[in-house]
């Protein structure tokens, strides 16, 4: 009637399931569920942004504008997501006299190949002085000397 080391069990019953797979099963989903807050929190950090603590005047507007716009879909802050960084454009233009108009003009009419097979998509909406604005946050957003 039953197996041995089983009693009353009968013969044809399934072997039961070693208890550690159970262990390892629930550890499994905790750590991925770990895991994926931790990558979500990180990626959410990097599309919050705060003006500069003394940001008055244009690099403010300009912060308010961004906020505003669909920019912070594809760029963070300090790293690339779909496109660059702000602090890496900021680098990039950082001695270029010219670098708020030419910000703008991305801005407003977009840009492809300037960061790779990357495109940017153009904004028509926005006005010339709103993307100006737009553009000198951008520009101030360069990192901490080290």
């Amino acid at each position: 009637m039953g197996t041995p080391g089983r009693p009353n069990v009968p013969e044809d019953a399934p072997p039961r399931r070693p208890r550690w797979l159970l262990v390892v099963l629930a550890l499994f989903v905790v750590m991925s569920a770990v895991g994926m807050l931790a990558t979500g929190w990180f990626m959410l950090r990097g599309f919050v942004f705060k003006p500069p603590a003394a940001a008055t005047g244009p690099v403010a507007a300009g912060f308010a504008l961004v906020q505003a716009s669909d920019c912070t879909r594809c760029h963070l802050a300090e790293r690339k997501a779909v496109g660059p960084g702000w602090q890496a454009i900021a680098e990039r233009h950082a001695g270029n006299p010219d670098a708020v108009a030419l910000l703008a003009r991305k801005i407003r009419e977009g840009s492809v190949g300037d960061w790779g097979r990357v495109i940017m998509p153009r904004h028509p909406q926005i006005g010339e002085a709103d993307a100006r604005l737009m553009a000198q946050w951008v520009l101030a957003q360069r990192p901490a000397p080290r």
